[in-house]
């Protein structure tokens, strides 16, 4: 956690949050639902896109993987 305030500087909209040890691939944005931005026009989606980029990766690497 000490951790988290320095990756999101670093690299906003970039970083990705994975759950391990799941039977199901779960990956999340890196930061909160910014419900403050909802219906604004102002919030952005790249966060989610790179999200759902990351598990269709691990999704692929899987089955390159084991089939």
């Amino acid at each position: 956690d000490q951790g988290l305030p320095t990756l999101k500087q670093l690299s906003f909209g970039r970083a990705v949050n994975v759950t391990l040890g799941l039977p199901i691939i779960r990956t999340s944005v890196d930061h909160g639902t910014a419900l403050s931005l909802a219906g604004s026009g102002k919030a952005s989606a790249d966060s989610l896109n790179y999200a759902t980029r990351v598990a269709r990766d691990i999704a692929l690497r899987r089955v390159a993987k084991y089939g």
